[in-house]
C-alpha cells in the first residue's frame, strides 16, 4: 500500500488514537522548546490534530506540535533527499504525529530508592503466569524452537525466557504509537548528561521505523510499542526488526506483531549476531563462591563480556562447585540482594549475549532461570525450593 494513500485515509477519519502507558521495564532510553514540566501529566493522551503555534502551545502548556519544529522539518527534509521519501507525504504524516509526555517521564532515571534485590527482581519475572504462559507457547511452536535451536544453536528454553520476560508471549506488547514516542524522544527527550546521544539514536530509529513501514507495507502510525518504541513480541527496536529480523515462515515478510514463527528465529538471529557461541555447550552461568580476602572485586564491572580463564578466577578466590571448562572464558557478575548477602555467578560469552538484549545482569539472569522453570514445567519437573540454577 502506498504511503500517499494511507495519509489521505487517515486525513479523512482524522481519529484520534488513545495512548496507554504499559509498565515501566528495567533495564530499559532539544532543538525544539518542551511544554512547561508543571503542566504535564505522565500518562497524557494523543495530542490534539489542530496545529496551534509552538510558543502559545509552551505557554498554555500543550503539547508540543512537531509539524512546526525546525529540527523536525529539517529531518523530514533530510529522509526525502536520503530515502526518496515524497516530500509532501512526509509533512502529512508529521502533521498526524503527536507528542506523548508519557514517554518523556518514563525514560528519566528512576528517583534513588530501594537497593537492587535481585531476589524481589526474580520473584517478579520468574513467577506462574508466566511459566503457564510460556509452557502453553513451548507446546504450540516446540517444532519451530527445535528448529531454531538447531539452526542457530540457541537453546529453546532461552528463546522462551526472552520472549516471556519481554511481553509474556505477546500479552504485554505497548499501546503506543511508535511513530509518536520516537518523534517525542528523537526531538523532546528530556535534559540528561547523555541527551544528545539518546535524541541521535532515537533519530535513527525513527528513520529505521519509516523505513521498516514502507519495507512492510504497512501503515506507519499501525505500529504500536513501547514507550521507547520497541514492537512486537519480542520487543525489538525498528533498527533491531531490519537488522536482525528473520522471515522464518517463509511468507515473504518479518512480522514480529502477528508471527510467532518470525518472533523466535528473529530472537535466535540476535542473540547468534550479538555473540552467542553455538558450540560452547554446558551451563551458561556457574555458581560462584567468593573468598573473605574480596581480591575477587578486580573481577568485577569488566564490561559485558567474557575476559578471565578459569584459573585466572580461582587465583584471585572466585571457585565454583561446577567444573569449569579449560578452553572457555568467564565473568564475574554479582546480584545485590539488598541488605542480604549478594550473589554471584560465573557467567560465559552466551550469558554476556543475552546482555546485549537488555545491559542488565538481573534481565540476563530472569531469561535464564525463566526458561528453565518453564522447560521443567513443561516435562513435569518443579523447581526445588531455593534453587535458582
Amino acid at each position: 500500500m502506498k504511503l500517499i494513500s494511507l495519509l489521505l485515509a487517515l486525513a479523512v477519519s482524522a481519529s484520534p488514537l488513545s495512548q496507554a502507558a504499559p509498565a515501566k521495564k528495567p533495564g530499559k532510553k532539544s532543538t525544539h522548546s518542551r511544554a512547561k514540566a508543571g503542566t504535564r501529566a505522565a500518562a497524557r493522551t494523543a495530542a490534539p490534530l489542530v496545529a496551534v503555534p509552538a510558543a502559545a502551545a509552551a505557554l498554555a502548556g500543550d503539547a508540543i506540535v512537531f509539524s512546526e519544529s525546525e529540527a523536525v522539518i529539517a529531518f523530514a527534509d533530510e529522509l526525502a533527499l536520503r530515502h526518496g521519501f515524497p516530500r509532501a507525504e512526509l509533512g502529512a504524516l508529521i502533521g498526524q504525529i503527536r507528542y506523548i509526555d508519557a514517554a518523556v517521564q518514563l525514560v528519566k532515571p528512576a528517583p534513588k530508592g530501594k537497593p537492587k534485590n535481585w531476589q524481589n527482581y526474580s520473584r517478579v519475572t520468574i513467577e506462574p503466569i508466566r511459566i503457564r504462559a510460556g509452557v502453553a507457547f513451548w507446546n504450540q511452536h516446540a517444532a519451530v524452537l527445535a528448529r531454531a535451536q538447531a539452526e542457530y544453536g540457541v537453546p529453546a528454553e532461552v528463546i522462551v525466557g526472552i520472549i516471556g520476560v519481554e511481553t509474556i508471549y505477546g500479552k504485554n506488547t505497548g499501546r503506543f504509537r511508535v511513530l509518536d514516542v520516537l518523534t517525542t524522544l528523537a526531538f523532546a527527550y528530556p535534559e540528561a548528561p547523555n541527551q544528545a546521544a539518546r535524541m541521535a539514536f532515537f533519530r535513527g530509529e525513527l528513520e529505521n521505523a519509516l523505513l521498516l513501514a514502507r519495507k512492510s507495507h504497512i501503515d506507519p502510525l499501525s505500529m504500536l510499542g513501547s514507550f521507547a518504541g520497541a514492537i512486537g513480541m519480542p520487543q525489538f527496536m525498528p533498527g533491531s526488526v531490519l537488522a536482525y529480523g528473520v522471515d522464518y515462515d517463509n511468507d515473504g515478510n518479518i512480522d514480529l506483531r502477528n508471527s510467532a514463527v518470525d518472533v523466535i528465529g528473529s530472537v535466535a538471529s540476535f542473540l547468534v549476531q550479538h555473540g552467542w557461541q553455538p558450540k560452547q555447550g554446558g551451563p551458561i552461568v556457574y555458581p560462584a563462591r567468593v573468598s573473605d580476602d574480596r581480591v575477587w572485586e578486580s573481577f568485577l564491572n569488566q564490561g559485558l563480556a567474557a575476559k578471565f580463564r578459569g584459573d585466572e578466577l580461582r587465583a584471585g578466590g572466585v571457585s565454583s562447585s561446577a567444573a569449569l571448562p579449560a578452553s572457555q572464558r568467564y565473568g564475574l557478575i554479582d546480584l545485590p540482594n539488598g541488605s542480604e548477602p549478594t550473589e554471584y555467578r560465573i557467567a560465559t560469552d552466551n550469558f554476556f549475549a543475552i546482555t546485549q538484549y537488555n545491559r542488565s545482569y538481573f534481565y540476563a539472569m530472569s531469561v535464564i532461570e525463566l526458561g528453565r522453570a518453564i522447560r521443567l514445567a513443561r516435562s513435569g519437573q518443579p523447581l526445588a525450593s531455593g534453587e535458582t540454577l
